[in-house]
């Protein structure tokens, strides 16, 4: 499969792609819901809540913090996640935009 080519595309086409990218996956919506129900986590809890390998995990946090959802600060050696309150209301305002102006124009 070949790259995409991103650079054909507007930065709020790529922005709504990588909101899409992190509920496209049930491992990162559970992530996610986890982290909100908790209000903060840690990898090796999400490693015990959800049933991954942490490297899986981490890769799957990498994919949610990339499109703005996550905040992280470091306690120790561990990094302790919580949502991104504004990076939600956003992609929720970009996506919510995007279907309101997606169904207007449907015939």
């Amino acid at each position: 499969m070949g790259a995409s080519k991103v650079e054909f595309y507007s930065p709020e086409i790529i922005e709504i792609a990588n909101i899409a990218k992190v509920f496209s996956h049930p491992a990162r919506v559970a992530i996610i819901k986890h982290i909100s129900d908790q209000n903060t986590c840690i990898c090796n809890d999400l490693v015990d809540e959800i049933g991954l390998a942490q490297p899986t995990i981490s890769q799957h946090l990498d994919v949610i913090n990339k499109a703005g959802l996550l905040k992280g600060d470091y306690k120790g050696i561990s990094k302790c996640y919580c949502i991104n309150k504004k990076g939600l209301q956003n992609a929720q305002a970009l996506l919510s935009q995007f279907f309101q102006t997606a169904t207007s124009k449907c015939c």
